[in-house]
C-alpha cells in the first residue's frame, strides 16, 4: 500500500509544480535562480526526453498506459523493497507526464540547467522521479536480483 501512496504523492507533487509554473511563469521567459547554472523556464514538450519523437502524443499515451500496467503488475508481484521503490518512482513520474499528455497534449517542463555552454534539456518533477527510479531499478537488476534456481528432480 505504501508503494501506491508514493506514486500518488509523486503525481500530486508533479501536477502541483506544473500548475504553479503555468500560472506564474511566463512562457519561455526564464527566471534566474543561480546565474549561468539554474533557471526556471516554462516550456512544453510534445515528445519524449530531449524532445525526441515530437508530436508523438498518440504513441506515448497508449505506450505509457501499457508500461504503467506492467509496472503495477511487477509492483504487486515483488516482495523486494528496492524494486518496489524503483517501480513506484517510475510509475508516479510516468503518470504525472501522462496526465499532461492527455489533458494538454504536451508535457510542461521548467527545470533548466546549464553546464558551461551546454544547456541540459529542460525537464520536470515527473522526469526526475523516472530517472531516479530507473537508476534504482538498474541497481536492483545489477546487484540485488538473482534468478530463482529451479530444483532438479
Amino acid at each position: 500500500m505504501i508503494w501506491a501512496v508514493i506514486a500518488v504523492l509523486i503525481v500530486i507533487l508533479d501536477q502541483t509544480t506544473k500548475f504553479y509554473i503555468t500560472r506564474n511563469v511566463s512562457f519561455e521567459n526564464p527566471i534566474n535562480v543561480i546565474n549561468n547554472f539554474f533557471y526556471i523556464t516554462h516550456t512544453t514538450n510534445k515528445g519524449a526526453a530531449w524532445g525526441i519523437l515530437q508530436n508523438g502524443r498518440y504513441f506515448f499515451i497508449p505506450l505509457t498506459i501499457i508500461v504503467s500496467i506492467a509496472l503495477i503488475y511487477f509492483l504487486a508481484k515483488s516482495d523486494n523493497k528496492i524494486l518496489k521503490l524503483s517501480l513506484s518512482l517510475i510509475l508516479g513520474g510516468a503518470a504525472g507526464n501522462l496526465i499532461d499528455r492527455i489533458i494538454k497534449g504536451s508535457v510542461v517542463d521548467f527545470l533548466d540547467f546549464y553546464f558551461g555552454s551546454y544547456n541540459f534539456p529542460t525537464f520536470n518533477v515527473a522526469d526526475s522521479f523516472v530517472v531516479v527510479g530507473t537508476f534504482l531499478l538498474a541497481y536492483y537488476m545489477l546487484f540485488v536480483y538473482q534468478e530463482k534456481k529451479e530444483t532438479e528432480g
